[in-house]
């Protein structure tokens, strides 16, 4: 998952050659490390370092400096399409100096995943998943409505995942071969993999510490739990192959190059909406697509270089694509919450 806020990294000494390295977006070596985190969040360092060809101390201080200076982080996200839980898509329409505020609170919500702030500081674009039973009545017919500086409202339901969730957004930079994917990709285990993808009560509070810290050491999941080590193991590896959770990878797009973000609300015939949807899954520029319930048939996020690429994406590939009727942007002004809740959107 990619958050988007402008910034840059503070000049360092990089350690390989002990010269300070000043740079606006990641190097080679940032990009790969970064690819390596999409493929497998747990992969220890030195199975990075293998495959990238570094030293584990390498790894670890270049991973270091992107936590600490460009908000890296890797964390579990529960799978709702793979646990049949509901996901929505709220647009707010809010006064402008009412939303900052409202995002700020909808972003302490355990039940929001992403929420973008956007429309020149007068939209809120929030996905929720409610955890349980009445939470999003709670959200849409009861929070929301009484707040005084929300407008309008927009709920659309997503339906189907083109692209996104486990299927991270840097794959498309192809930093890595397939030889590298493979020997990053954990090995599959037919027992962890047999049962149905869902979450057990008792889960929660191995779930509670991979949601903050996704590289979670065995022994810190062990005292959270009460679990024995080989117990915690067994049910993070169930939980991980048979896809109710995965690990995340949360970072600045501006890292990559890719400062600008919108939110593309997309009109389709509705014989075209799965084949623009697959269309879609195959640009460079789109990080999530979905099929949705609403005024629109399907939600798309997207990363740019500036606003030139931006025009140039809705003007061309996406303008030219058989199938879409009508587009609306939203320029995300910034990230409020990616994956976890963290004041300022940093």
């Amino acid at each position: 998952m990619i958050a988007m806020e402008t910034g840059r990294l503070a000049t360092e000494s990089d350690g390989e050659e002990g010269r300070p390295v000043e740079f606006h977006t990641a190097d080679t070596l940032d990009i790969r490390l970064l690819a390596a985190l999409e493929v497998d969040g747990r992969a220890s360092f030195s199975r990075i370092a293998a495959v990238l060809g570094v030293s584990d101390q390498t790894v670890a201080r270049r991973y270091r400096r992107l936590r600490d200076r460009v908000g890296l982080r890797a964390v579990a996200v529960r799978n709702a399409e793979r646990l049949g839980q509901d996901q929505w898509m709220l647009r707010l329409r809010c006064a402008p100096a009412g939303a900052a505020v409202i995002a700020d609170a909808l972003a302490k919500r355990p039940d929001t995943q992403w929420i973008g702030l956007g429309s020149g500081g007068t939209e809120i674009v929030c996905m929720t998943r409610p955890r349980h039973p009445g939470d999003h009545d709670d959200l849409l017919l009861g929070k929301l409505p009484r707040t005084p500086s929300v407008v309008e409202i927009r709920a659309q339901q997503l339906l189907h995942r083109f692209y996104g969730g486990p299927t991270g957004w840097i794959r498309k930079l192809r930093a890595l071969d397939d030889e590298q994917i493979a020997a990053l990709t954990p090995d599959p285990d037919p027992e962890a993999s047999a049962g149905p993808p869902r979450l057990e009560p008792e889960d929660e509070p191995l779930l509670a510490v991979l949601e903050r810290d996704g590289r979670a050491a065995y022994p810190e999941l062990q005292r959270a739990t009460g679990r024995s080590e080989s117990a915690v193991r067994r049910r993070l590896a169930a939980l991980l192959a048979s896809g109710a959770v995965y690990i995340d990878v949360e970072y600045r797009s501006e890292l990559l190059g890719r400062p600008v973000a919108a939110v593309l609300w997309i009109t389709t015939a509705p014989s075209a909406l799965h084949a623009v949807g697959e269309a879609l899954a195959a640009h460079d520029e789109v990080a999530f697509a979905s099929a949705t319930a609403g005024p629109s048939h399907i939600v798309v996020t997207a990363l740019f270089r500036d606003t030139a690429a931006l025009y140039a994406y809705l003007s061309g590939p996406l303008g030219r694509l058989e199938g879409v009727q009508h587009v609306e942007a939203t320029p995300l002004l910034r990230s409020v919450k990616q994956l976890t809740y963290r004041p300022g959107g940093r």
